[in-house]
């Protein structure tokens, strides 16, 4: 049911058609145009351009009707089939003879008169007018036809095939009046109204508008009926709406959607091709082939004019080249008009729906992961459907929405599966958690199956770290056991957050002690490096921790002790998993490695190194720096290990006094191992020097070293002796 809601809420929303609805469908029809615009190898137009070098040749804007009359004359001797001017001539020309004459002050009478006597601009330039094939623009007003003072607009007339189409057509409140002599003296007059879409890109323009009871065509179609020489135009309707525009019998008719507008298809800006300047057509010096048997459009690219458009493919275009890629959309031969499929607003809505229902239909069925697919292949069809029919016909069609409303849907339902599973969880959690481990918890939260024993074989670093001098601080204490707890709470609580914070899982507290382990239940490749800086990290945070718990004994007066401890790490395979009984079982680790881990912890006192780490350890975190301690078989085991103190980042192994003291530790252990007793005595005392320089607190090893040979001077080891220590203590 919920599926079924939000499909006919989405279903809903498209056929009201908001706005981003709305644009989102026609930025993917920029898109199209974008990938795919209309080529043009011989354009049947050409562009009269007013632009910034002909205002610097002939004079500022506007220039006097004169010139533009001797224009006009030019074009139409060269052989233009008709010339529209993107231009609105709604005053008179104040350059006129008569203008002049009323304008210069202290003119003499004599040549005022002269100049009265010439024929005015307007006039010239209706003449021309009056013995080309031209056009001329009107535009919209936010002014009613009605004003007083108005003669009735000369308007072409214009015939109704089908229907009154005027409910359709986009109403306008009023025209921008022309001088009454251009406007009755030109053959043709189109509107030249253009207005972009809400995101400020032009796609469509009105074949015809509406303004109050009158309908008139566009600069473009009153040019084509101007060409033809037809008397009238029509308009075919029914009653969803317009269907096309007719010029003339043996013209194709214009098709427009249903408030009568053209969809553009545009081709990229170039202004070679399309355009010439208008002071190379008053100077003569225009190619005849570049105006005869043409389609003349005169506008203006001069950025001062402030006829400047975005179209899909262009971010700053000339007004005037949306009239041309219009005209051009119509008359290309050979290629169909840029249209939408008939009843797209009814018929994109069940593409949506269908989408929709398979999704509510196969997501329970087959499962997120291959409803995705199949939603991704389906949406993936239409994409293709859709460019094919561009491509093909130019018909456009819309996958938007049925893409964004069945990814929606998937989304949604999806989300609502996740959160009944993640119910399901926290009713996991809740049975669970307050006696198994939270990785446990979270195991069987995500697959409730793995509530049974086993486990997994998985190389991993083990840490064990122990307080020192425990025994004597439980007895400062004795009267005040919960004082003893938080004590421990706040050793643990800083120690577990920097393991954490380094990718360990906690294993397991036992009193003071502290068992942790990298890599399981999720693989860590870095997890020696993150055991051996959480330890690290250890000891760094100890110093703060012993001043805060100094602040409480002082306060509490008692005496303080200040927490030292030691910390074992190791490097090995273990077998991690679900570990106990059938009634009762954790998230641990088994194994060699890890009791070797926990020996390595208690050698760390016997050594005087915080921080002991076995081979396999130091071999998979290269770079800290560390020494050789031994070669010691801890109790419990035969196999003898070489073991290393963890000293510091790799800053310190970098450092030149401790590189000095790891080279002469090293040949130290050479002579011990080889008997060389006076040359190991020698090399202790210069190992203890650098240590000094180096790094503090390796007296007692080297202090062992002098005490094992002596001893060994006195009494040397059996012949077969290869070195090992063996422990007799943990």
């Amino acid at each position: 049911m919920l599926g079924l809601a939000i499909l006919i809420g989405l279903a809903a929303v498209r056929l009201w058609d908001p706005q981003p609805v709305e644009t989102l469908r026609l930025r993917a029809f920029d898109l199209y145009q974008v990938i795919q615009p209309r080529e043009n190898p011989e354009s049947q137009v050409t562009i009269v351009d007013i632009d910034e070098e002909s205002l610097a040749e002939i004079g500022q804007w506007p220039w006097p009707r004169n010139i533009l009359a001797d224009m006009l004359d030019r074009l139409m001797a060269m052989g233009a089939i008709v010339v529209g001017f993107d231009i609105i001539f709604a005053e008179s020309d104040r350059l006129s003879p008569d203008k002049l004459a009323a304008s210069i002050p202290g003119l003499d009478e004599t040549t005022a008169a002269a100049l009265r006597a010439l024929p005015s601009n307007d006039d010239l330039f209706a003449q021309a007018l009056a013995r080309s094939r031209s056009v001329i623009g009107i535009s919209a007003i936010d002014r009613d036809l009605t004003e007083e003072g108005d003669k009735p607009i000369r308007k072409t007339s214009v015939a109704f095939i089908g229907g009154d189409p005027k409910r359709f057509l986009k109403k306008l409140p009023g025209i921008l009046r022309l001088v009454p002599e251009l406007e009755d003296a030109a053959p043709g007059r189109g509107m030249v109204t253009i207005e972009p879409e809400a995101d400020g890109i032009v796609r469509r323009v009105p074949a015809v508008l509406r303004v109050g009871d009158l309908v008139f065509p566009s600069l473009v179609v009153e040019m084509l009926r101007v060409a033809t020489g037809n008397a009238t135009y029509g308009i075919r309707s029914n009653r969803d709406g317009i269907e096309s525009i007719v010029i003339h019998k043996d013209f194709p008719p214009i098709l427009t959607d249903q408030n009568g507008t053209i969809w553009v298809h545009f081709t990229p800006y170039e202004r070679e091709g399309r355009y010439v300047s208008a002071k190379d057509v008053i100077n003569g010096a225009v190619p005849l082939e570049r105006i005869q048997n043409k389609f003349i459009l005169v506008g203006t690219s001069a950025t001062g004019l402030l006829d400047i458009r975005t179209s899909p493919i262009d971010s700053l275009i000339p007004g005037v080249e949306v009239h041309a890629n219009m005209l051009e959309t119509i008359l290309t031969p050979n290629m169909p008009q840029l249209t939408r499929i008939q009843n797209a607003d009814g018929a994109e809505p069940i593409f949506a729906l269908l989408a929709g229902l398979l999704m509510i239909i196969l997501l329970p069925v087959i499962g997120a992961g291959w409803a995705l697919l199949l939603g991704g292949a389906l949406i993936g069809g239409l994409i293709g459907a859709s460019w094919y029919a561009y491509t093909d016909s130019l018909v456009l069609i819309d996958v938007t929405y049925p893409a964004i409303s069945t990814f929606a849907l998937y989304s949604i339902l999806t989300y609502a599966s996740y959160s009944r599973a993640a119910s399901e969880k926290r009713q996991v959690r809740g049975a669970f958690g307050r006696y198994l481990s939270p990785a446990l918890v979270e195991q069987l939260a995500d697959d409730p199956s793995r509530l049974v024993l086993g486990g997994e074989t998985k190389t991993m670093t083990l840490l064990f770290c122990d307080i020192r001098g425990f025994t004597t601080i439980s007895e400062a204490f004795k009267a005040d056991p919960a004082g003893l707890t938080q004590l421990i709470n706040k050793f643990l609580t800083p120690m577990t957050d920097l393991i954490l914070e380094r990718s360990g899982t906690i294993d397991k507290y036992m009193g003071d002690c502290i068992m942790a382990f990298w890599n399981a239940p999720l693989d860590d490749p870095d997890h020696a490096k993150h055991g051996c800086d959480s330890a690290l990290a250890m000891f760094e945070g100890l110093g703060p921790l012993n001043e805060r718990l100094r602040a409480d004994a002082q306060a509490e007066n008692r005496p303080h002790h200040p927490i030292r401890v030691g910390i074992g790490l190791n490097t090995g395979d273990c077998v991690v998993g679900n570990l106990g009984s059938s009634q009762r079982f954790d998230y641990s680790v088994l194994g060699d490695s890890v009791n070797l881990a926990a020996r390595l912890e208690g050698q760390s006192k016997n050594y005087g190194a915080d921080i002991v780490i076995g081979e396999m350890t130091r071999a998979a975190a290269p770079g800290f720096a560390t020494l050789e301690l031994d070669l010691i078989a801890v109790k419990g085991k035969t196999e003898a290990a070489r073991i290393f103190a963890l000293l510091g980042h790799e800053e310190l192994n970098g450092d030149p006094r401790f590189r000095a003291l790891a080279s002469r530790n090293e040949d130290m252990l050479a002579a011990y191992r080889s008997r060389k007793w006076n040359e190991a005595a020698a090399l202790v005392s210069e190992c203890r020097t650098l240590a000094k320089e180096a790094v503090d607190g390796l007296d007692k090893l080297y202090d062992l070293y002098g005490e094992r040979i002596t001893r060994y001077q006195a009494e040397p080891p059996p012949a077969d002796w290869d070195g090992v220590f063996v422990a007799t203590s943990k």
